[in-house]
């Protein structure tokens, strides 16, 4: 007990300091059954914060403390995962279940704290367990604390948040186990959304289709900074907007040097900001669509459809005093949408993007002390246990892997408690730096597409530069898999197609001004090359943020060393994560 104290205490004055003067920002999020009506259907019961979709959107400043207490009042387990926040001295507060916290059962409280120190731009929050992620997510939104000029770019007349999502008419729980009994995928989202709402495609007797889509209201000739978050699910999205285009200025809280396009591409797990002028004609209304990039082959399946917003100009197209909006005319201004499977528009789009150079920021570091050869994709592993379905099947189950390991978390201890705790038989520290059989990644035989399940790390030096080539392979089938790292930004030195052959690979290197990420869409049938710095202690997973492919092992553990630093863990629990009557005990610092 006293040993909790002197923990508690530590952490206490730890967050104090690491806060200074910056304000704390304090939300209550209930995680609970909440009632909508989509799709023409009638309403159904899904699992949501604070009765909303999205979830309440977090506002801060740099450097603010943010203060989150998750009450789970859904009959679900649940974490909250703070995607892009580099949690430096809160691990405990990063949220994916098993890997840093035991899952908040229903019921129960627990409360996250960290600092926004040293980042700005567009991130977000989701739930990191089961397929709640589907309508458990929200914005969160970093601004500059000080200055004159708060951005590096124009600063814009107003902001708006678009998240864009999945939507299925069912109990997403439900379909994530059945996915896990037969051992196959997740079907198809039954529409996609913006801002919750999937738009007027979906043609409804005696309904008001409107009802059904977002509107974004503007002022002619003013200038919008749209924060776009990718919240769905499985599915990469083409963004437009008919008559307009965009400057991109960041991705992933991020800042770019300014890119000009008239279609913005974003993965599961990705942001952009984007400037928009408000420069069409007043008298007129305009789409916004959200297509599916498609990928895969052989060809998955998909919902082959758009999520609708509009966009509409104030009465009289001009006076700034003037904000009430144009009443509906004709039909809006439609403009084409990219093909579903046009690589060349989306490959153009993710791999153009640079970093803006500005004083003081971290550059790419050249010299590499720790080099790794991530070949990732879906392959197949043996029916597991608790498959039944699978098993009655006589087939195989679909498994992701990194260098022929599957990964499979923990079931009673997070990752994180055993690394700070020296818990033996949790996990193993053999993850390879390459994969144990080379072959043609693009056209690999039969033989090797079997993997089997483990829980393997990659211990890393404090303070290495990691190098990190990531290796799209075609075991089954093959895709853009959108990668994220926890804990970290990376920069993104080059991406390609093919097979990445290390000298002309080399060549295409960015080490000026490399855009930095989160997450990274790998070129289906190809490659990415990242760099990162691994200063920031702890244990992190690199996984693929399609949320089908997590469970079934594409992921890899990543164990920073601490000998330089100490780690003080703030965690909530003593014991592992399926004793009943201490799972979650919290302690209230406020």
């Amino acid at each position: 007990m006293a040993r909790c104290w002197l923990l508690l205490l530590t952490c206490v004055v730890a967050s104090v300091a690491s806060s200074g003067h910056a304000a704390v920002v304090e939300h209550t999020f209930s995680v609970g059954n909440f009632s909508i009506r989509q799709l023409c259907k009638p309403p159904m019961v899904i699992t949501a914060v604070n009765n909303q979709l999205p979830g309440p959107t977090i506002y801060v400043h740099e450097g603010d403390t943010v203060v989150v207490h998750v009450d789970n009042n859904s009959p679900y387990n649940v974490t909250v995962h703070w995607h892009g926040i580099f949690q430096r001295g809160t691990q405990w507060a990063d949220g994916p279940e098993m890997v840093t916290q035991c899952p908040i059962r229903p019921g129960r409280r627990y409360t996250y704290r960290f600092s926004t120190a040293g980042q700005e731009g567009t991130l977000w929050w989701h739930a990191h367990s089961s397929l709640l992620r589907a309508t458990v997510h929200g914005a969160v939104v970093i601004v500059p604390s000080s200055g004159d000029r708060p951005f590096p770019f124009p600063s814009p007349d107003k902001e708006e948040i678009l998240l864009l999502g999945e939507w299925w008419n069912d109990d997403v729980v439900r379909l994530e186990r059945d996915a896990f009994l037969t051992g196959v995928p997740v079907r198809p989202a039954d529409a996609y959304t913006i801002n919750g709402k999937p738009g007027d495609v979906f043609k409804c007797s005696g309904s008001n289709r409107e009802s059904e889509m977002y509107k974004l209201k503007v002022q002619a000739n003013s200038t919008y900074l749209l924060r776009i978050i990718n919240a769905a699910v499985n599915t990469p999205f083409f963004f437009k907007v008919a008559a307009h285009t965009f400057t991109v200025v960041a991705a992933d809280a991020s800042y770019t040097t300014p890119y000009k396009t008239d279609v913005i591409v974003v993965s599961p797990g990705q942001t952009v900001d984007a400037l928009m002028v408000a420069a069409a004609t007043p008298s007129r209304r305009y789409y916004v669509t959200v297509s599916p990039y498609q990928t895969s082959f052989p060809p998955q399946p998909f919902r082959d459809t758009v999520a609708t917003a509009v966009v509409e100009y104030a009465d009289g197209g001009g006076s700034a005093g003037n904000t009430s909006p144009a009443p509906p005319r004709r039909r809006p201004v439609r403009a084409p949408t990219p093909k579903v499977h046009d690589v060349g528009t989306a490959h153009r789009f993710l791999s153009n993007l640079t970093a803006l150079l500005r004083p003081g920021q971290p550059t790419v570091p050249l010299a590499v002390d720790t080099r790794m050869f991530v070949a990732f994709g879906l392959g197949l592993a043996d029916c597991r246990p608790g498959q039944t379905k699978c098993r009655r099947s006589h087939a195989p189950a679909l498994a992701g892997s990194m260098n022929n390991a599957s990964f499979e978390l923990p079931a009673a201890v997070p990752l994180l408690t055993a690394h700070s705790e020296n818990i033996s038989g949790v996990y193993t520290r053999d993850f390879p730096d390459a994969p144990p059989v080379p072959f043609d990644f693009a056209r690999p035989p039969g033989r090797l597409a079997f993997t089997s399940k483990s829980t393997k790390v990659r211990t890393l030096r404090y303070n290495a530069t990691v190098e990190v080539v990531l290796q799209n392979t075609a075991l089954v089938a093959r895709e853009s898999h959108p990668i994220h790292l926890h804990g970290f930004n990376f920069f993104v030195l080059a991406q390609g197609f093919g097979n990445f052959e290390e000298g002309e690979g080399a060549k295409q290197y960015n080490l000026v001004n490399p855009q930095e990420r989160n997450t990274v869409a790998v070129p289906a049938g190809g490659w990415a090359v990242i760099r990162f710095v691994a200063n920031n202690p702890g244990m992190w997973i690199m996984h693929c943020h399609f949320d089908a492919h997590l469970p079934i092992g594409l992921a890899m553990g990543l164990r920073f060393r601490t000998d330089q630093l100490q780690i003080v863990p703030c965690h909530h629990h003593q014991g592992t994560c399926l004793t009943a009557d201490s799972l979650i005990e919290i302690f209230s610092f406020f």
